[in-house]
């Protein structure tokens, strides 16, 4: 085959430093915007962000040039940089260490987007740590070794 194709839809999730809420309503467009144009930079496609105070989700097409570790790193270390650098947090903002990313079919990505879009409401019935572990559990990936740290 003379050209590579490829189409990887991932659903990241990840938190705030001890699960702080500081992504407020007030600051979330804010937040998410800068996201958007992190993920832009990293040359992949935002097709959906979402979350509450203390994580964020996202479903984004990756780039064919980039491992999701390497999108994950730049989202993560550019936008908490310029976050600092804005003084948009009334502390040091940092992420928490890690991430979970999840595969996304073609026929799923409208599943997931609703999700992503309904987190408020998600969350009033069940908390992160065991939104994380469901979806650990649904990618049949181990959950003994998780830290909510």
């Amino acid at each position: 085959m003379a050209h590579a194709k490829n189409k990887v839809w991932i659903h990241g999730i990840f938190c705030t430093k001890h699960r702080k809420p500081l992504i407020t309503k007030e600051l979330q467009t804010q937040v998410y915007e800068n996201l958007h144009l992190q993920i832009k930079r990293t040359g992949c496609y935002l097709e959906a962000i979402g979350g509450i105070e203390d994580h964020v989700h996202l479903l984004f097409l990756l780039n064919r040039n980039k491992s999701v570790g390497e999108v994950f790193k730049q989202l993560k270390g550019a936008s908490s940089r310029e976050f600092n650098q804005l003084e948009l947090f009334p502390e040091q903002f940092h992420w928490q260490k890690g991430y979970g990313a999840f595969s996304v079919s073609e026929s799923g990505i409208y599943k997931v987007v609703q999700y992503i879009s309904n987190q408020e409401i998600h969350h009033q019935k069940l908390n992160y740590d065991h939104e994380f572990i469901s979806l650990l559990q649904k990618h049949h990936l181990p959950t003994e070794e998780v830290s909510f740290e």
